[in-house]
């Protein structure tokens, strides 16, 4: 038995890594490593010699993919969690609270409560732990609830403390402010993810039941319209009715605080209590200036002669690229981006040496029409087409056109999965979130369907698309059968596993604040490019990434994530301090407690270099294994 224990704990230390998680999987040995976890989680006992911060970073580790929160879940991790969290807020430290509340106000969440909220945002933070724990699961809406009921799961937690939309729950709870309030933050960080807000929104009406809260918490109840009553709830929803009803970067939106102000107008931001969103939160679209007619790319495209000497096109163009982006970055942007991409792609496509995975054959003249797009896939096309007529790239009907697109894309992905027999939701079900580089690539085309989808076809033949495109990698048959099975794709134990790798060695502090955090670089980079960064940069700042990584490489992804993270290091080390780190990060940057704010401030151009520096010393590291990811466990 000792041999064995000392055995699993010695596996357990792979689960520090991405890349160490998709072996530990790989072994078959998941399920019981993880077991054996929380054998000593439940005795307070330490796991793996090589953990001096406790279960955080495994955890974190496993939490950001399917088959680890599947793994936590069936060991239990996940129930105890629910009930640790129910004593603290519900039960509180003392009974003395109950009867006698304190005279000063509490924090929205008290701080007993606070490593349990952390706890759940680890663990919630990657949309395929929502799917696996939320997918297809209704909630209870029960028409009682005894005061002894303690969830037992993340269904239950969201029936009992965001779902609060009838008077039993209401009356189920002995905090009842504090405990849906705690729910409405916890939603608000969920939120975050575009593709869980999606299940939330398709699964359980989340924006209905907040806008029906809204309308209720009136001061006169006999009125058609009462005024709404200021006071901490109706402050939350707002919040979270606008973050998921606007996207866009720091420059794009305007989130309405969470904190009353003294005087007269304690709160002067108007209430969200209808469909149609105050004008307020959104930036005018014309503070955006296109200056692409002064870029020295566009001419470069324009010319028809090849360039003379060594250089062949694509050198030349990454050089011209380069001085571009460094010396006015405001010149790449519209039609001149779309244009560089087109031909980018078009002849990287055509070239033997270029081309990683075998060509696609695909005519596009399928029968489209027994095509069915999923709830979520309908929703993520709204959305973005919300997003698109903000920027003034689409019109109002392009609904259609992306449809269509979507349905090609759909259609032509699913010519190029295996026939899983893995047990996981996401294997059972194909790729369950919106695709966010197809979306992105249609906004650069200006809402060209024929455009996006070449461009789409002959990037699927590249390296670079099994990274910046999640949906092509999901369960491919580009991989062997047990990675294809795995729900792990190279985003997370490939881009994510070298960023840890280079923090650790370029932004020593960060990382450092990350372990004893307990949340991992990694779940956070997966977060930011399985949406393409949609809500944490600005618009131009999205293309130019997508730009970069096809001219430059797919390594560039990793470059570009060590350099956000090297900018958002004075933050990062001031939240830390203060156990913020993980709400910091998942709304990241914020000058206070639970703003959730875009990462304000970055601009590609002013790393670039930085990202060139970072290549010089380790693409043959990086480029290299990415190369290899077919065969990852070599």
């Amino acid at each position: 038995l000792i041999w064995e224990e000392t055995l699993l704990d010695s596996l357990l230390n792979f689960a520090a890594t991405p890349k160490g998680l998709l072996l530990l999987q790989q072994t078959g040995a998941l399920n019981e490593c993880i077991s054996y976890m929380f054998s000593r989680f439940t005795q307070k006992l330490q796991v793996s010699r090589c953990e001096k911060f406790g279960y955080g970073v495994m955890v974190t580790q496993l939490a950001a993919t399917a088959p680890g929160i599947v793994a936590l879940q069936r060991s239990g991790f996940v129930q105890v969690l629910m009930v640790e969290l129910w004593s603290f807020l519900e039960c509180g430290c003392d009974d003395v609270r109950v009867v006698r509340p304190r005279s000063t106000p509490m924090d929205p969440i008290d701080m007993s409560c606070l490593k349990s909220f952390l706890s759940l945002v680890n663990l919630l933070s990657s949309s395929q732990s929502v799917w696996e724990l939320l997918g297809r699961q209704p909630l209870a809406n029960k028409s009682e609830y005894t005061l002894r009921e303690t969830p037992s799961s993340i269904p239950d937690l969201i029936d009992r403390l965001i779902a609060v939309n009838s008077d039993e729950k209401i009356h189920s709870l002995f905090h009842y402010e504090q405990s849906h309030t705690f729910g409405l933050r916890l939603l608000s960080v969920l939120c975050c993810c575009l593709d869980s807000f999606l299940l939330l929104e398709t699964q359980y009406n989340i924006c209905s039941m907040l806008l029906q809260n809204q309308r209720g918490n009136v001061s006169d109840q006999d009125a058609s319209e009462g005024a709404i009553i200021i006071d901490g709830l109706s402050v939350e929803r707002n919040h979270v009715l606008v973050r998921v009803s606007v996207v866009g970067g720091p420059s794009e939106r305007r989130l309405p605080p969470r904190a009353l102000e003294e005087g007269e107008h304690p709160y002067p931001w108007p209430m969200f209590v209808s469909q149609h969103l105050p004008l307020c939160y959104v930036v005018s679209p014309q503070d955006f200036h296109d200056d692409s007619r002064d870029c020295e790319i566009g001419a470069f495209l324009a010319s028809s002669s090849e360039p003379n000497g060594e250089d062949n096109w694509l050198e030349v163009c990454r050089k011209k690229f380069c001085k571009a982006l460094l010396s006015k970055p405001n010149t790449l942007t519209g039609g001149v981006l779309a244009d560089l991409l087109e031909e980018a792609v078009s002849r990287l496509s055509s070239s033997a040496s270029e081309c990683f995975f075998s060509a696609a054959r695909y005519k596009g003249d399928e029968n489209l029409e027994n095509v069915v797009l999923s709830p979520v896939e309908l929703l993520g096309i709204d959305v973005c087409v919300r997003y698109g007529c903000y920027l003034e790239l689409l019109k109002e009907d392009a609904t259609k056109d992306l449809t269509l697109l979507m349905k090609h894309i759909k259609t032509f992905l699913s010519t190029q999965r295996i026939t899983s027999s893995s047990p996981l939701f996401g294997q059972q079900h194909g790729y369950l979130g919106h695709d966010w580089l197809a979306s992105t690539v249609f906004l650069i085309m200006a809402g060209n369907t024929e455009r996006s989808w070449n461009l789409l076809l002959g990037l699927s033949s590249l390296l670079t698309s099994a990274f910046i495109w999640p949906a092509r990698t999901h369960a491919s048959v580009q991989f062997p059968q047990e990675v294809a099975e795995s729900g792990m794709g190279p985003v997370y134990w490939s881009t994510a596993h070298y960023v840890e790798m280079l923090l650790k060695a370029e932004v020593p502090l960060v990382h450092s604040a990350f372990r004893m955090s307990g949340f991992t670089p990694s779940q956070m980079c997966l977060h930011w490019l399985t949406q393409c960064f949609w809500n944490y940069l600005d618009w131009t700042e999205i293309c130019h990434y997508i730009c970069t990584c096809v001219l430059m490489g797919p390594d560039y992804q990793v470059y570009l994530c060590v350099a956000v993270l090297k900018h958002l290091q004075p933050d990062i080390l001031q939240h830390t301090q203060s156990q913020e780190l993980q709400v910091f990060l998942k709304v990241s940057l914020s000058p206070a407690w639970f703003y959730e704010e875009p990462i304000s401030g970055f601009r590609f151009s002013n790393y670039l270099e930085l990202m060139m520096g970072l290549e010089r010393r380790y693409r043959d590291l990086v480029l290299t294994d990415m190369r290899h990811i077919q065969n990852p466990s070599e």
